[in-house]
């Protein structure tokens, strides 16, 4: 079930300006001496999409997450709305509104017994060098090139890091299963040369009969387990397994769930969040935010199981199945776009009052200091921070109203 997640949303754009409060009596106003020295706010610097509005590491590095986020929430706002409309011209609607029972009368004159859509869920890849350079460039402390990222969730690693990784449980292996026998799950084709159950779609006999579509009974030939499952003949496809105390086959993938135990270092992606080490409290909410902004989320695999109403001929087949290779294309995007929304919604609610800690702490602390480039360089960050609000908000508007478009529609299809 997706869940809509956007009230948080509402509450940046305030937290940012009330955070203006704490922080009118840390800021200066040096009037003529600072024109003389040059040193002068660019009101439009953030505006213009420059984040480097301070010269403070911490405060920078706030106003660039912003910039980041908000970017990628409008490029996945523009995923949905394209994805969406896809969907809609397969079944001649212009809403959400209308889609479930145009979808319906759609399949209904082909099929018989309704139609079922099984789906993993989509694959987001967080990237560990964006993480660790986000760390290095916010917290002055951290040195680039020595801050080290672990990964909450699963990555590709090197063959030799296999033993590390099979003893804090964590090995998977992903590519051709040994023989063809897979015994964990297998996406794509799976030869019955005995009749089995087929928990995808049945091409050649079901119960004894020619049949291609959902088989209620046993299946023999090939069973197309497009989202993945159990296969009881020959897996032809992708087998994804735990070998046991052996190590993957040579030019299987080696995958590890358990990195940050088993210290193994990643090749690439991390499949679930890069979690940097300890930073500074100001810098938290800004690594993550940048962070996710460059995560990418791919379609998952869709299989989608029906049976062809009796009296529907060859051309109808074909019709059918086209319309369903379009629908599962646009469906799988859709997926992915909303898994990407949701990370953002996430992180966003965070990010606001991080802002505001970053540039209230920074400027108490350089005021008193008596630095005075720096002192202004604080001030004029706190004069941008309503800009940033605003960006991040009216980005946030555009997602909202796609993603509430997404969440009816998906949920129409599986019943959340």
């Amino acid at each position: 079930m997706i869940t809509n997640r956007m009230g948080s949303f509402g509450l940046i754009a305030g937290g940012l300006i009330a955070g203006l409060s704490l922080t009118a009596t840390q800021g200066c106003d040096p009037g003529d001496l600072a024109e003389q020295c040059g040193l002068t706010c660019d009101e439009e610097a953030f505006l213009n999409g420059k984040f480097a509005v301070s010269g403070i590491a911490e405060v920078d590095a706030f106003f660039s997450a912003t910039l980041d986020v908000s970017g990628a929430i409008n490029a996945t706002a523009l995923d949905i709305e394209a994805e969406l409309k896809g969907l809609y011209a397969l079944v001649g609607v212009e809403a959400a509104a209308d889609f479930k029972a145009a979808f319906d009368a759609k399949v209904s004159a082909f099929i018989d017994g309704g139609i079922e859509i099984k789906a993993e869920p989509a694959r987001c890849e967080a990237s560990l060098d964006v993480t660790a350079k986000a760390a290095a460039e916010c917290d002055v402390m951290a040195k680039p090139g020595s801050v080290e990222v672990s990964c909450s969730g699963a990555c590709e690693v090197d063959v030799n890091a296999q033993a590390d990784c099979r003893a804090a449980g964590g090995l998977t292996c992903k590519g051709t299963a040994p023989d063809f026998k897979c015994s964990g799950s297998c996406t794509g084709g799976c030869d019955l040369t005995a009749a089995a159950a087929c928990d995808g779609t049945c091409r050649g006999q079901c119960n004894g009969m020619d049949f291609e579509g959902r088989c209620d009974g046993m299946c023999q030939g090939q069973c197309e387990l497009s989202a993945g499952g159990s296969c009881n003949g020959s897996c032809t496809g992708t087998c994804e397994y735990d070998p046991g105390e052996l190590d993957c086959q040579a030019g299987a993938e080696v995958r590890c769930s358990a990195t940050a135990d088993a210290k193994v270092e990643c090749k690439g992606g991390c499949d679930g969040k890069a979690t940097p080490p300890e930073v500074s409290a100001e810098c938290e909410a800004t690594v993550e935010a940048k962070a996710e902004a460059s995560v990418q989320c791919y379609p998952p695999s869709l299989d989608v199981q029906f049976r062809f109403a009796a009296g529907i001929d060859a051309n109808g087949q074909v019709e059918f199945k086209a319309f369903i290779s379009n629908f599962k294309l646009r469906y799988a995007a859709l997926l992915a776009a909303v898994k990407r929304a949701q990370g953002l919604i996430d992180v966003t609610a965070k990010l606001g009052g991080a802002g505001v800690a970053a540039v209230n702490g920074a400027a108490g602390e350089l005021k008193a200091s008596g630095d005075l480039k720096a002192s202004i360089g604080a001030a004029c960050a706190i004069k941008l921070l309503p800009q940033a609000g605003n960006l991040i908000t009216e980005s946030a508007g555009k997602l909202k109203t796609q993603l509430d478009a997404a969440v009816s529609v998906t949920g129409s299809l599986t019943g959340g």
